[in-house]
């Protein structure tokens, strides 16, 4: 029987797809009326943005432009629709970088990810994300008012503490990083103290190998269970469970969009395709509009179905870093670079720029995916792709023809092989 949140995680697919479009045009209207989104949107008739097609029209606005737009325009870059004084938290990151928090309930939408780990009404839970500066525990401390849970803010640190507070309180739930987690069990080993209340945990900001997820239930703690989040956009995506088993990948979050784009470019890729987490986050406070994260993932194409009732797409999880800039010969070489010399020759189908050699004596390679390679080879050797590269790049470059669906599914755009001894 299914288990879910809410009627919302069980919608079918195609249900879904369409209450989500029709609610893009207002989320995009909203958008405008901030200063940031305004400027951004300024050619975009907010009516005409009910599909995905039309959404890929929009330009994306990369995690990385944020640190400038703040600095034009304190503290939120103007992309925040409701005014400073009227939010319940604000945030800084290193960078420095501003996020909001609004003062609607589960601002962050945790819930879903923390009912998806066996959080419930009238559970107590360890909360040990940082309090400080960072939002992530009071996207916990959102999730778990919104179930009815009771929250220890333990915060990090001070293990021994922590330990303590588990050993007294009983708490059955563990929230916050695996690395920490791991590090209160040995503490209880060594110190001889019971903390077996906690049977499962919910983890985030750091990877999660399966080496140690094996470890975890070797000591006691046999459901652990990942939430992909950001402290711009709260929840995105949260792995869950069939009974005992796992289920495969994470579900998306019920109130985003998700488009899995070339890094470099706004393209969705076709699914499957590793590509950068591209998101338009419905948030009335704080609107996001394709926003690129900076991580890679992919969709998952062959998911199982699961019995835990959710239909939402799945993806992979965090699959690495979307931004692969590289200086060769003192120049910076960026991933739109190559995007923008694929664009000039349509018969390019995919390309990787692969940098190769030593340092001071190093190669670049663009190896390009066509349809026929002995013809593009015979035709003129690529002589118009290699001038694309030394104009857009001003670095000298080589091309290599490669067969379509010949190079790696894994989001890389610039591979970097050089030889650092």
């Amino acid at each position: 029987m299914a288990d879910t949140f809410d009627s919302l995680e069980a919608r079918l697919p195609e249900q879904r797809e369409r209450e989500l479009m029709a609610r893009l045009p207002q989320l995009v209207a909203r958008a405008k009326a901030a200063a940031g989104w305004s400027r951004i949107l300024k050619d975009v008739n907010a009516a005409d943005i009910s599909s995905r097609a039309a959404l890929a029209t929009l330009p994306v606005t990369r995690k990385s432009d944020l640190h400038g737009l703040q600095e034009q325009q304190t503290p939120f870059g103007g992309l925040n629709t409701t005014p400073v004084g009227q939010l319940a938290r604000v945030y800084m990151s290193p960078g420095p970088i501003f996020d909001p928090e609004g003062r609607g309930a589960d601002w962050w939408r945790f819930a879903r990810p923390l009912y998806a780990s066996g959080a419930r009404a009238g559970g107590l839970l360890q909360n040990c994300f940082s309090y400080h500066f960072t939002p992530a525990a009071f996207m916990v401390e959102g999730g778990a008012s919104r179930l009815g849970c009771a929250v220890i803010p333990a915060g990090s640190g001070q293990t021994e503490m922590q330990v303590q507070a588990i050993h007294t309180l009983r708490p059955d739930t563990y929230v916050g990083t695996p690395s920490f987690l791991k590090i209160i069990i040995e503490k209880a080993q060594e110190m001889g103290v019971d903390i077996g209340s906690v049977k499962r945990a919910l983890v985030s900001a750091e990877a999660l190998p399966e080496s140690l997820r094996t470890w975890f239930a070797e000591h006691g703690v046999p459901h652990v269970l990942q939430v992909y989040a950001s402290a711009d956009v709260g929840s995105i995506a949260y792995e869950t469970w069939s009974g005992n088993a796992r289920d495969a990948g994470m579900v998306l979050d019920e109130d985003v969009i998700l488009e899995i784009v070339r890094p470099g470019s706004g393209e969705p890729v076709p699914a499957g395709e590793v590509g950068e987490v591209v998101l338009t986050v419905f948030n009335p406070d704080y609107p996001l509009i394709r926003f690129a994260t900076g991580d890679l993932s992919a969709i998952l194409t062959d998911a199982p179905s699961s019995s835990c009732g959710r239909t939402n797409t799945r993806i992979k999880g965090w699959l690495g870093r979307a931004d692969q800039t590289t200086k060769v010969r003192g120049m910076f070489v960026h991933p739109s670079q190559v995007h923008d010399i694929v664009r000039r020759h349509p018969q390019i189908v995919k390309a990787r720029l692969v940098v190769s050699g030593q340092i001071a004596q190093e190669a670049m390679t663009l190896h390009c995916e066509v349809a026929d390679p002995a013809s593009a080879i015979a035709n003129n050797g690529g002589a118009d792709i290699v001038e694309s590269i030394r104009k857009l790049t001003k670095l000298r470059g080589e091309v290599q023809f490669v067969a379509v669906g010949s190079l790696p599914n894994d989001g890389k755009v610039i591979a970097d092989v050089r030889d650092y001894q």
